[in-house]
């Protein structure tokens, strides 16, 4: 979903009314990533044309499947779920990610992700839920079953993680690139995987999913309590 976006010279953007300027700030939100690997073959028909992806072995790539809880973002309190790929730019570039899909739960965040970056934002049943031990997403698209991922979830005070600064590709009339940096506390990282459970469904989505070999055995799973991040501006390349 996509409506006209006024853009200022500031690099600020008008969205159903509303103004977002970059970058866009998150201020709190709990994430959960599962990294995977998987053939570069299969999964080079899902990054388009003008991206490769990056072996990190002979013949295999990285797949990120997670989700996240925004609880204080610039563009609203949201559950957001991602499917991301490694990649890197045919024509020359740093290695980055790229996001096939990344469908969301409120109509705002989904308006302003396509309009101002060209995330690949759906408005979709989004359920997370948490135990003392463990948080679960289910996805659901069109009424059909995508996929339940539920990962260990740690102590609150564990782990700092500092800020990162990495680059992610999209499509915006055209291969686009924005910066974007994360950090947080309370990161738990699992080795391995250990107790991450992934149960796929019905929707297209998880047949996709299954022609890259899941469900199957993560390489490491992790979970931050309290995200923070921002958002660049979008660049063409």
């Amino acid at each position: 979903m996509q409506s006209a976006v006024q853009r200022s010279a500031d690099n600020s953007y008008v969205i159903q009314g509303r103004t977002v300027t970059m970058p866009c700030i998150v201020r709190d939100a709990s994430s959960a990533s599962v990294i995977y690997m998987v053939p570069a073959d299969v999964a080079q028909r899902f990054v388009g044309d003008a991206y490769e992806v990056v072996e990190m072995m002979p013949g295999q790539t990285q797949l990120i499947v997670g989700f996240v809880d925004y609880k204080d973002n610039d563009l609203g309190d949201y559950n957001e779920v991602m499917i991301v790929f490694m990649v890197r730019p045919k024509q020359g570039g740093s290695d980055g990610t790229f996001i096939w899909k990344l469908p969301v739960n409120q109509l705002f965040t989904c308006d302003a992700g396509c309009s101002i970056w060209g995330f690949p934002k759906s408005v979709e049943q989004i359920d997370v839920d948490y135990t003392a031990e463990r948080a679960t997403c289910r996805l659901v698209m069109g009424g059909q079953h995508v996929f339940t991922l539920s990962v260990p979830r740690g102590a609150a005070d564990a782990g700092e993680s500092p800020d990162m600064e990495m680059t992610t590709y999209t499509y915006l009339d055209g291969p686009t690139c924005l910066q974007f940096a994360t950090g947080g506390t309370g990161t738990t990282v699992t080795p391995g995987g250990e107790g991450v459970e992934l149960i796929l469904g019905t929707h297209s989505i998880a047949d996709d999913l299954r022609s890259l070999g899941l469900p199957t055995t993560p390489m490491l799973s992790t979970w931050m309590e309290h995200m923070r991040g921002s958002f660049g501006p979008p660049r063409k390349l």
